[in-house]
């Protein structure tokens, strides 16, 4: 559902296309606001406020929220943890995509299944333009010709559904992360951003599912080496890191998406105020999130990386850092 236009303002930090040093600040507004402006106004009085929220929805953060604070009006919980605050988290790793694609590193964010359809067609870099004018982002126009039909069909039905997303790196060099410490992990550091997205409740890297239940000779990716590519893999089954770093080879972060909690035919709740039994609260909704969730873990992501890059090269200027990238490349590739 798309029932405004954002548009990102730069506030501060950027000149004639260029960033001059200051830290970058980013801006969205809320074209929806001045609909919420009496229901959200903050000076005291004119409680119970219209639309106040007292069915929690199951699935969804209003029951424990309202329990932990203490609210009864669950709309203060409900507009808090929305999705709608990683809109300008994906402002922010677009920043962050453009600084990896400086020192030569692409990403994107795809579907490969949802709704309870895998696309059977491999992911490819080639079949970039193919995800970008996807309306599903998914490779394969058979599955996505299957899912749009469920989705009309939840719709119809009053459900949503959920899939799984995918975002994937090229171009990473060897060594990013750290072995040395929990907290530096790359693996640990990507999985908590992916966490953070809004029904995320699974993350792996590289078929790490799968490879659970194979044998070691079956999961790890042997390593060669020539006078031109240095070491590399012929396989990815480890996704791109090992040991908390990356390999050099492409990172492949995956994640699980629970269908959204807001159903237009409610699951049965119960009132936290009368504690008398209802149906779940009905609020604006899509039946379906997980095309742009795969937007969001791509740029998520992306801050991840970008973090690492700065971490591990510095630099005041980024030609000093592309400078640092290129003759730690030729020391890897010496290795």
């Amino acid at each position: 559902m798309v029932i405004e236009t954002d548009r990102v303002e730069f506030r501060a930090g950027v000149r004639a296309g260029r960033t001059t040093g200051a830290p970058v600040a980013l801006a969205i507004r809320n074209a929806d606001h001045r609909n919420w402006v009496e229901i959200m106004d903050p000076a005291p009085g004119n409680e119970p406020r219209k639309k106040a929220l007292t069915a929690p929805r199951p699935g969804h953060a209003d029951l424990p929220g309202g329990i932990k604070y203490g609210h009864k009006d669950l709309r203060d919980v409900l507009e808090r943890a929305s999705a709608r605050e990683t809109a300008v988290r994906v402002a922010v790793g677009a920043v962050a995509l453009k600084f990896l694609s400086l020192l030569g590193v692409e990403g994107t964010g795809y579907v490969p299944g949802m709704a309870g359809v895998w696309a059977q067609v491999p992911f490819a870099w080639d079949l970039v333009p193919r995800i970008e004018a996807s309306p599903l982002r998914m490779t394969d126009p058979e599955a996505e010709a299957e899912v749009i039909r469920r989705i009309d069909q939840a719709k119809a039905e009053g459900d949503t559904l959920g899939g799984v997303i995918e975002a994937r790196f090229r171009g990473l060099v060897p060594g990013l992360g750290s072995h040395v410490h929990w907290d530096r992990k790359l693996d640990g550091r990507l999985a908590q951003m992916a966490l953070s997205i809004p029904a995320v409740k699974g993350v792996e890297i590289g078929p790490a599912f799968e490879n659970a239940m194979r044998r070691g000779s079956e999961v790890h990716d042997a390593i060669y080496w020539s006078p031109e590519r240095g070491f590399y893999r012929k396989t990815n089954r480890a996704g791109g890191l090992e040991g908390g770093m990356t390999t050099g080879e492409e990172l492949v972060v995956r994640a699980a998406l629970k269908p959204i909690a807001t159903l237009m035919r409610p699951l049965p709740t119960v009132d936290v105020v009368t504690h008398e039994p209802a149906d779940a609260a009905r609020e604006r909704s899509d039946v379906t999130a997980v095309p742009a969730a795969s937007v969001i873990l791509c740029a998520l992501s992306a801050i991840v990386l970008a973090q690492a890059y700065l971490e591990k090269f510095g630099g005041d200027t980024m030609e000093e850092i592309q400078d640092r990238v290129e003759r730690y490349k030729a020391r890897v590739l010496a290795y």
